[in-house]
């Protein structure tokens, strides 16, 4: 496997904590504890010319494209809706009383769904925006949202180290299992649907398999904990990414360590890496944290 430092991309004054595409190939949103979204293009590699403010430190952003939005969650608890057509903000839900972790949407429920640090679950009308329920699921954070068409269910991970299962439609709790000896911080789907991916504090990965979700696989993948999971374009490969400031990249059948991208080997982060997202455009996979810098990695074989 190969792995070339592509560009590194400055901007930000503060520790990045989300990364989201944009609604073409070849851009990306950024949000940071400056308060800040950046848009970058990874053909040009520059910023673009967009940039939005927030009062409070910026946790999550979920683009929904076909509603041309911008859901932005908040250290507040806030979540910030942009309408991108018009470039003004429409509306401001304050239904977590603790930071937003992560935001996800389906259209087939015309939903979205929002991950709160008050131990909240919350879901709101994608054309209302307003909310249609709330969930208390534990005293501790909730980390983590992932949805599978393929059976129709959501995934929630928290702090009191479990995952809760819930029918995408009807929201009733299929299943609820203790994942990791610490948080459960990070959950994705397999892109065939099969398999669940978690990640922990305990800094062990984890593969469920989704017809009952029982352990496939344990693997003390980090040093730290793990903060984002991500499969590549192809499906071929996963990333995960964590608090000992390393990129690790997997083979997605086999779950072999192909690579671990560090300072040392290839020039990588010299703080925790908190996010990933892994982009069709030349099939850069995007790394960042809380050393600032936003890195544009190109994998081949």
């Amino acid at each position: 496997m190969k792995v070339k430092k592509v560009s590194t991309l400055t901007g930000h004054s503060g520790s990045v904590y989300a990364l989201a595409q944009s609604i073409s190939e070849n851009t990306f949103y950024s949000g940071s504890s400056d308060k800040f979204i950046a848009l970058w293009n990874l053909e040009t590699l520059e910023p673009e010319k967009f940039a939005a403010q927030f009062p409070s430190i910026i946790y999550a952003i979920c683009h929904v494209p076909e509603k041309n939005k911008l859901l932005i969650g908040t250290s507040a608890g806030s979540i910030h809706i942009l309408d991108l057509e018009n470039k003004k903000e429409i509306k401001i839900l304050q239904h977590h009383t603790e930071p937003v972790f992560d935001i996800k949407y389906s259209l087939k429920t015309n939903c979205f769904y929002s991950a709160g640090g008050d131990g909240n679950f919350a879901i709101c009308s994608l054309d209302s925006l307003s909310l249609i329920k709330i969930k208390k699921l534990c005293d501790e954070k909730v980390r983590s949202i992932d949805i599978n068409y393929f059976t129709s269910e959501i995934a929630v991970s928290s702090g009191d180290c479990n995952i809760r299962i819930y029918d995408l439609v009807s929201l009733k709790e299929k299943k609820c299992f203790s994942a990791h000896t610490l948080s459960a911080n990070i959950v994705c789907y397999s892109p065939d649907g099969k398999r669940l991916l978690s990640g922990g504090r305990d800094a062990h990965l984890k593969s469920w398999d989704t017809n009952n979700y029982e352990l496939i696989k344990s693997i003390p993948a980090h040093n730290f904990a793990i903060y984002d999971i991500v499969f590549s374009p192809d499906k071929n490969l996963f990333a995960t990414a964590s608090r000992d400031k390393t990129i690790k990249i997997w083979d997605a059948d086999t779950f072999e360590l192909l690579v671990r991208i560090n300072k040392e080997n290839f020039e990588g982060h010299i703080n925790s890496v908190n996010k990933l997202y892994w982009s069709t455009f030349n099939n850069y996979l995007i790394s960042t944290g809380d050393d600032r810098a936003i890195i544009v990695w190109e994998i081949s074989f």
